[in-house]
């Protein structure tokens, strides 16, 4: 059995999620960075509801892909296609569907980051909460103390 498979030939989390995020990361694309590493794209969304930190890496990786994409648009539109001896000749692209692209990952990205300040600020004010019940049972037991060590009021004989 290769290292890194299951009984069935299937390859594990260790295995593959390296794989995908490198190959998603590059292409921007999850059914050829799960064909990359040699998992269905189920497997992959499955993982990824599962494991907040693949998660985050999966949302990070097409980050960097969209970015590399900007930019290389960015390059064709200053500069010009380029031939290559592969094309021979001038590549032709789809600007208008990168831009597309662009566009929807930026709606998807703003989502995200509003999603992610949401729990943010949940977080925040369930810690701010959590320092006031401290606070509250700190300032109760310290009035506590206080009263069992007040000395008791004078009596009304001793007053004379």
């Amino acid at each position: 059995m290769a290292q890194g498979s299951t009984p069935a030939g299937r390859r594990t989390p260790a295995d593959w999620k390296q794989v995908f995020l490198d190959t998603l990361s590059c292409t921007s694309n999850i059914k050829a960075a799960a064909r990359a590493a040699k998992v269905d794209t189920g497997t992959v969304y499955r993982q990824r509801r599962a494991d907040p930190v693949f998660a985050k890496a999966w949302f990070q990786a097409l980050c960097d892909g969209y970015e590399i994409l900007e930019l290389e648009l960015l390059r064709r539109l200053r500069m010009g296609e380029y031939e290559s001896a592969r094309t021979k000749g001038k590549r032709k692209y789809d600007n208008a569907n990168s831009l597309r692209l662009l566009i929807a990952h930026k709606e998807t990205v703003s989502k995200m980051r509003a999603n992610e300040q949401q729990m943010d600020e949940e977080e925040i004010i369930a810690s701010i909460n959590a320092k006031l019940d401290l606070m509250r049972e700190r300032m109760r037991e310290a009035s506590e103390a206080e009263e069992a060590i007040a000395l008791p009021a004078p009596a009304a004989d001793d007053e004379q």
